[in-house]
């Protein structure tokens, strides 16, 4: 059976997989300790086929293999509540993906996650915006912008 989609769920797994990883290692340091995780899939690496699809909306086609790395742990309360986290990534830090895992288990836990959403989320949330903000600042300076000329107008 397939749970219901949570979007709150999907937006706080999208911001950990993109959250610079020292800001996201800070945050852990803060927060994990003290919560009793149980591996149930320890970390582990290997290939996933990236498809595309011709002209963006055509037929699929296998674009190449990329690295992934996945990580699924449990965490129990001490009222017996049970949650599973997951954390998937592309590349190979196995460290960062056992972090992702571990704030999405305490992130379904109702006494967490306000509290999780608010020091956590939102600041990794800030960090990402601004690095994107960089790279676009960044991107902008060389930016082309090409224009037809008619050529029934004379210079």
């Amino acid at each position: 059976m397939n749970p219901t989609p949570n979007p709150m769920r999907r937006r706080w797994l999208a911001v950990l997989a993109h959250a610079p990883r020292d800001a996201l290692q800070r945050h852990a340091e803060r927060s994990l300790p003290g919560h009793a995780f149980e591996p149930m899939r320890p970390p582990e690496t290997g290939l996933a086929m990236v498809r595309g699809r011709i002209g963006g909306g055509g037929d699929r086609f296998n674009l190449g293999e990329a690295t992934l790395t996945r990580c699924v742990v449990r965490l129990r309360t001490t009222t017996g509540q049970t949650t599973i986290g997951v954390g998937y990534r592309l590349g190979r830090d196995t460290e960062r993906v056992c972090w992702m895992a571990q704030f999405d288990a305490l992130l379904q836990q109702a006494q967490h996650q306000a509290d999780l959403l608010r020091a956590v989320i939102e600041p990794l949330q800030a960090a990402i915006d601004e690095a994107r903000g960089l790279q676009q600042a960044r991107t902008d300076t060389s930016r082309v912008r090409f224009f037809t000329l008619d050529p029934t107008v004379a210079p």
